[in-house]
């Protein structure tokens, strides 16, 4: 194992064009990181090559690099997660579509991946082009309701140095039939509850819909389950958090990855906002159907 002296802390910061990257990566820099902004992705290999710094490192990416594509990227993270000598991590700048359109209406800026086009169609574009890469992300901020300042806030929680001992923890939601999501450290299964999705009147909410979540509790196994499972919790993040580790993802599933894995992660995610803990939620399969749904391209009013 490597000395954690010799390891060189890397943020690479991305997502789409406007949702806040710039802002980001101005406040690394203000608290403490070497931030390079739109550093080609070839020149990476070089630019890691020698001693580490004697400070964490921050990389602005997005479609506006000179050789930017998801698999590129992609292939950049899968190599960075294999070398011992650097610690990675994604941070991904999430925003809604009408947002973005917003923003850039204000600024009056050409989208990068529409030049000619309007922004509409380049926010579309580029969401479709990043899916892969949201995915892989260790934290993910959605910025649609953050200004500048709460953005600036929500950074310092997770990067400061002060908050470098702090545990951030993740909590997932996911579906078998889809996998399990790379990284996760702990995983539930919760397939054994009671499965809202044969209550036809269930079907079409999710878990954070009041009346799937109750109908979830009403199984005895329940509160058991949930209290035994967080009683585990709550006795390892002390653990982990002592023995240097910055981050702890906590996955829950079933079989759609619709109801009760994502009941279970509210209801977790809860619980440890309530205990003080630094969490961030994700709900894979509720992003794919939204990113599914393509919200930009909109038909005639019915």
């Amino acid at each position: 194992m490597p000395n954690t002296e010799s390891v060189q802390k890397l943020l690479l910061v991305t997502g789409p064009s406007g949702a806040g990257r710039s802002t980001a990566v101005n406040v690394l820099e203000d608290i403490g990181y070497e931030a390079i902004d739109n550093l080609p992705l070839t020149l990476l290999p070089r630019l890691l090559n020698g001693k580490p710094l004697d400070r964490p490192l921050a990389l602005g990416i997005d479609v506006r690099n000179r050789d930017f594509s998801a698999g590129a990227l992609i292939d950049v993270i899968d190599t960075l997660s294999a070398n011992e000598e650097i610690n990675a991590e994604v941070l991904y700048l999430d925003c809604n579509p009408d947002i973005l359109v917003r923003r850039y209406s204000e600024t009056r800026r050409r989208h990068p991946l529409a030049p000619v086009d309007t922004p509409a169609e380049g926010i579309a574009r580029e969401i479709d082009l990043l899916i892969p890469i949201r995915a892989r992300a260790d934290v993910l901020i959605d910025t649609s309701d953050l200004s500048p300042h709460q953005l600036r806030t929500e950074i310092e929680g997770w990067y400061a140095p002060d908050s470098e001992k702090r545990l951030a923890i993740t909590v997932h939601s996911f579906s078998y039939k889809r996998g399990i999501p790379r990284g996760v450290d702990m995983i539930f299964d919760c397939r054994f509850l009671k499965n809202p999705y044969w209550d036809v009147s269930l079907r079409q909410f999710d878990g954070r819909d009041a009346p799937v979540a109750d109908y979830i509790a009403t199984d005895p196994r329940f509160a058991p389950f949930f209290e035994k499972v967080s009683d585990l919790i709550q006795m390892l993040l002390p653990a982990y958090a002592d023995e240097g580790k910055a981050h702890l993802s906590i996955g829950f599933g079933c079989t759609g990855g619709q109801h009760r894995s994502v009941a279970l992660a509210e209801k977790m995610t809860k619980s440890l906002l309530d205990e003080g803990w630094q969490v961030s939620l994700r709900h894979r399969e509720q992003e794919r159907r939204n990113a599914d749904q393509k919200p930009m391209k909109q038909g005639p009013a019915a």
